[in-house]
């Protein structure tokens, strides 16, 4: 007897699978359940069985069946399976809590990881989802003569950051016809850098051109209305506004601002040692109407004085 694991979202689902596969009946095979599927917080987890079949049941099927797909291993387990299991290891040595799911297999594979962090398998710009999917698309493909594209997700990132750079990619171009100059984005992958392509190959008034080298290539958004060919592009980001700015070497003087709370003499400087400045005082001290001979304060407002002294003046 023969056994090999299959694997499905339910137990019914992988036997389904497996005798498929192997291309026998239910009442051929022995099946065993390993694991029953199951949701979790994040994600789930998948059911395992196991199906044995005697071999020559197995020869006899496959003399009257079409030859076995190729992109089945040893195992019997497909190529987006085995990248599963790889991805599945590869996650626990980094030690990120993940939920790798095999959502199809056809002209290409596609993968969807569901994770506690999903910032540590994204990293900035989706480059370590990229490097991931690069790994996996190599574990796929061995020994395989024809390629085979692999596609792995991390909650939807993909189609929310293909829906950014579609709308980044209008938005600078209104700004290329606008200014009449080129706009250089910011380095790209080259799955990023076909998006803006081809977000921008119907639409009239613009071209777009790759240049630099990697990993630092980038797209530059051409205008039909470039003033200057030879002028440098204008990067992406946006240009702080220089309105409003403040000319530092034409500041008025202090003094000018009319004091804060009589803090600031005529001089526009501020007299810390005795909170005023005492010629400003002088000069506006007067002799007193009364027999004491002190002096009064004279304000600049009528409503407010400041009396020094004691006249010694009693109105009889």
């Amino acid at each position: 007897m023969k056994y090999v694991e299959f694997t499905g979202k339910t137990v019914d689902e992988a036997i389904e699978k497996g005798l498929q596969e192997l291309g026998v009946t239910a009442e051929q095979a022995e099946i065993r359940v390993l694991e029953e599927g199951k949701r979790k917080l994040f994600g789930s987890v998948k059911a395992r069985v196991e199906i044995g079949v005697e071999e020559e049941s197995v020869a006899e099927n496959a003399a009257q069946s079409p030859k076995a797909s190729a992109s089945e291993s040893a195992d019997g387990k497909t190529d987006g399976e085995r990248t599963v299991v790889f991805l599945e290891g590869l996650f626990e040595l980094l030690h990120i809590t993940a939920c790798t799911e095999l959502v199809s297999e056809g002209d290409k594979v596609e993968i969807n990881v569901t994770a506690a962090n999903g910032n540590a398998i994204i990293g900035k710009h989706g480059a370590m989802l990229d490097a991931i999917q690069t790994l996996a698309g190599a574990v796929a493909n061995t020994g395989r003569e024809d390629y085979k594209r692999v596609v792995v997700d991390c909650e939807n990132y993909r189609e929310n950051r293909e829906a950014t750079l579609n709308k980044l990619a209008g938005n600078l171009a209104d700004k290329a016809i606008r200014l009449g100059k080129k706009i250089m984005l910011e380095p790209m992958n080259p799955y990023e850098r076909r998006i803006i392509h081809a977000a921008l190959s119907e639409r009239e008034g613009v071209t777009t051109d790759s240049e630099g080298k990697e990993p630092n290539r980038y797209v530059v958004i051409i205008p039909e209305n470039l003033e200057d060919p030879e002028a440098p592009a204008l990067p992406a980001r946006k240009e702080r506004e220089r309105s409003g700015r403040r000319d530092r070497g034409n500041r008025g003087n202090r003094g000018d601002r009319g004091g804060r709370s009589g803090r600031y003499n005529d001089r526009g400087r501020n007299d810390r040692r005795g909170g005023y400045d005492k010629k400003l005082v002088n000069r506006n001290r007067k002799p007193s109407s009364g027999n004491g001979g002190g002096t009064s304060l004279k304000s600049d407002n009528d409503f407010f004085g400041i009396f020094l002294g004691n006249s010694g003046n009693k109105e009889e």
